[in-house]
C-alpha cells in the first residue's frame, strides 16, 4: 500500500522513489493527477541527474487543449515495495503521477487539508 496526504490546496501528494540507471535513488514529492493519462512526469534536471534512458518524443495535450511534444524516458520506481518500469514525460512542473500508474489499483482519500489517502493493488 502507498500512502500520502491531501495538502492545504486539496492536492493529493505522496513520496515516490525513482531509481536511476547507476543505482541512485531520488524520493520525489509527487502530485496525483487523475486528469493525466500517462505514468509520471519529472523535470528535465532530475531526469538528467538520474540518467534515465531516452525513448523518443510523444504528442500530448494539456488541460487547456494545447498540443505539445514531450521527451519520453524509461525509468524504474519503487511501487508498493517492488521495482516497476514506467514511462516518464519531461515536464518543467511539479512531478505528476497519472492514471496509467494507478491502473489496477484502488485509491481512497479524505479530501480535506491533512486528509490521508491510500493506493492499494486490486486483487
Amino acid at each position: 500500500m502507498i500512502t500520502g496526504m491531501v495538502n492545504a490546496n486539496l492536492e493529493a501528494i505522496f513520496g515516490l522513489t525513482v531509481l536511476g540507471t547507476s543505482g541512485q535513488q531520488e524520493v520525489v514529492e509527487t502530485l496525483l493527477d487523475t486528469g493525466f493519462s500517462g505514468f509520471l512526469t519529472l523535470p528535465a534536471a532530475l531526469i538528467s541527474a538520474l540518467r534515465l534512458t531516452w525513448l523518443g518524443r510523444e504528442q500530448g495535450m494539456l488541460a487547456d487543449g494545447t498540443a505539445v511534444t514531450f521527451d519520453v524516458y524509461s525509468a524504474a520506481i519503487l511501487w508498493d515495495g517492488h521495482a516497476r518500469a514506467v514511462e516518464v514525460e519531461a515536464v518543467e512542473a511539479a512531478p505528476l503521477a497519472g492514471m496509467a500508474l494507478l491502473a489496477r489499483h484502488d485509491v481512497r482519500m479524505a479530501v480535506v487539508p491533512g486528509g490521508a489517502f491510500t493506493i492499494s493493488a486490486l486483487p
